[in-house]
């Protein structure tokens, strides 16, 4: 294929058959409970609700949320919010990160605030 070939590739069927795909950015706090991670996938769009997205996994040892001989850490969806970088239906995706036996890894202090903020007596307090 020439330069010339490629300048004018009809990317136009291409682009049809992708209008359905969208990218997840998948965002989750680092075992330094301050940094923000993030990696991206691309999924069948668009999306509504974090039950439609799949859990992924990453290396937890690279960020200092697990021991090097047992790593995987399962990133569960919680929130998503339309993209404002990439703009379309393109979403990010709000992770709590959890153990592959369902449990929360320490640094996921979100867990503990789920409880504490759905507990009745603190649904029925007004805030201000």
């Amino acid at each position: 294929m020439s330069l010339l070939d490629l300048v004018n590739l009809d990317l136009s069927e291409c682009h049809e058959t992708n209008k359905s795909r969208i990218i997840a950015e998948y965002i989750w706090i680092d075992g330094s409970d301050m940094n923000l991670r993030s990696k991206g996938r691309t999924l069948h769009g668009p999306v509504t609700s974090p039950s439609q997205i799949p859990n992924w996994n990453y290396d937890g040892s690279s960020t200092g949320q697990a021991p090097g001989e047992d790593s995987e850490v399962i990133l569960y969806p919680q929130a998503i919010y339309k993209d404002p970088f990439r703009g379309g239906n393109h979403i990010l995706v709000m992770c709590d990160a959890y153990t592959p036996a369902g449990e929360p890894i320490p640094t996921n202090k979100r867990f503990n605030a789920v409880k504490i903020f759905s507990h009745p007596e603190v649904l029925a307090e007004i805030p201000w």
